[in-house]
């Protein structure tokens, strides 16, 4: 099958190597209906038709990839004409917030498309065939955001699964009005069907009880809609502060979230206060969260930016020690691109989990396969979609991602942990069965 032709249904994608299977096997993945229906030792006496075929050509195939956190409304600010003027000086929060702040009294619906097209069609070439959309709603933008995010949606929805979170970035109880004009459009936002997500930032509130409160006013919100709640949640590092995770899981429990969620995931982002606990903490935490569909998202790049102490310590969520020691589930992110919070990065998840190796110290082949599922796999589920493994089995969605060229010699990369250690720059991505991106083709990566 050539690059020239993609979004045409594959019947097979023959000698492939894959990340369960000893390097020098190669495989065939027969497809149907857009999913795996039997993996098989390759033959290439046996090979379909080419025009229902992909020759994989000695490569690895792995599960495709995954934006747990993704900001698709913030994106690109730095690099965008439109922009120009607002550049960071200072770098800190307060900053990014002005900055961010006077970009969105300019959003309109073209730049808002012209952005978040970008960042999706970008991110389809690295292999990502699902994201956590946020889109901001408040008394800035209204709900302008919203319609963007809801019409990129639908524009990729054959490339990519685009999963919208209404997100209340300002406060749902301080502030102008005392909250009641972002209260009254994330209603609004929360009666739209194509909307699967309900976020807040309790942290931006003006005391500790309205913090409690924004949690229990969305959580409430999220029940009644029935809708995945996804809180950034204790993004701070002082010690002297306690976190609000512990009130966050109390609220949740009190709400009757395992009898009334309906299977619907719960995900705290950023939680860099939870980097200063202690083992009894960790310990505490497992205990608290129980059988609650709770998963953490660590969002490294924007973390190492923007939060730090006095003292300048850093911190972000030791996601790799929250799967291993802890039991949780967890997953990376990169949140934003190209904005006063993140101004650096792109849209491939495997430069966040590269980065891991050296942030978390995990550079054994069993860490590095683990990265790859915190943006794969595990990054999946916590953002509620059909669960899958590294290991390609049938009746798992045909969503992958083939690494490498042709001719790339024995610098092919044969294995997950060699794909962590470095991803490379050309990859070919298929959702659904359907060969929809090839960065070879596209000239990008």
């Amino acid at each position: 099958m050539q690059d020239e032709e993609p979004d045409r249904p594959l019947k097979s994608i023959t000698n492939v190597r894959l990340p369960d299977k000893p390097p020098s096997s190669l495989w065939t993945i027969a497809i149907e209906d857009g999913r795996i229906a039997s993996v098989d030792t390759y033959d290439s006496a046996s090979e379909d038709d080419p025009e229902d075929r992909l020759d994989g050509g000695n490569r690895l195939i792995a599960p495709s990839l995954c934006h747990a956190h993704i900001h698709i409304d913030k994106c690109f600010l730095l690099q965008d004409p439109k922009f120009s003027d607002l550049q960071i000086e200072s770098g800190d929060f307060n900053e990014a917030m002005r900055l961010t702040g006077e970009a969105k009294s300019r959003f309109d619906q073209r730049d808002l498309l012209r952005r978040g097209r970008r960042l999706i069609e970008e991110s389809i070439q690295h292999g990502v065939t699902a994201m956590r959309a946020f889109v901001e709603v408040d008394g800035v933008v209204q709900l302008k955001c919203l319609h963007a995010g809801l019409q990129l949606r639908r524009e990729f929805k054959d490339r990519c699964e685009v999963q919208i979170c209404a997100f209340a970035q300002l406060p749902l109880w301080s502030g102008q009005n005392d909250g009641v004009e972002v209260r009254d459009l994330m209603t609004t936002a929360a009666s739209v069907e194509e909307v699967e997500v309900l976020g807040s930032t309790p942290y931006v509130e003006d005391n500790e009880n309205k913090s409690k409160e924004n949690v229990h006013w969305i959580t409430r919100l999220a029940l009644k809609r029935q809708k995945h709640l996804d809180l950034h949640l204790d993004y701070f590092l002082e010690e002297d502060k306690q976190p609000l995770v512990w009130d966050t899981l109390n609220i949740i429990k009190e709400l009757e979230w395992d009898k009334k969620g309906s299977g619907k995931r719960i995900t705290l982002g950023h939680c860099t206060r939870l980097t200063r606990f202690r083992k009894e903490e960790w310990t505490r935490l497992r205990q608290e969260v129980g059988h609650l569909p709770v998963s953490f998202v660590g969002l490294p790049t924007s973390d190492l930016f923007m939060m730090r102490t006095a003292n300048n310590v850093r911190g972000t969520l030791p996601i790799t020690e929250l799967i291993k020691e802890h039991g949780f589930n967890a997953a990376i992110a990169i949140n934003n691109i190209g904005n006063a919070f993140t101004p650096f990065g792109n849209c491939d998840p495997l430069s966040i989990a590269s980065l891991g190796i050296g942030l978390y110290q995990a550079g054994t082949k069993k860490d590095a396969e683990l990265l790859y599922e915190t943006v794969s796999s595990r990054a999946k589920a916590a953002i509620g979609c059909e669960l899958t493994s590294s290991a390609l089995e049938s009746g798992q969605p045909a969503d992958f991602v083939l690494f490498d060229s042709i001719d790339s010699g024995w610098h092919c990369r044969k294995s997950v942990a060699e794909v962590v250690y470095d991803a490379g720059h050309s990859r070919k991505t298929i959702y659904k069965g359907r060969l929809i991106a090839s960065a070879e083709r596209m000239g990008t990566t």
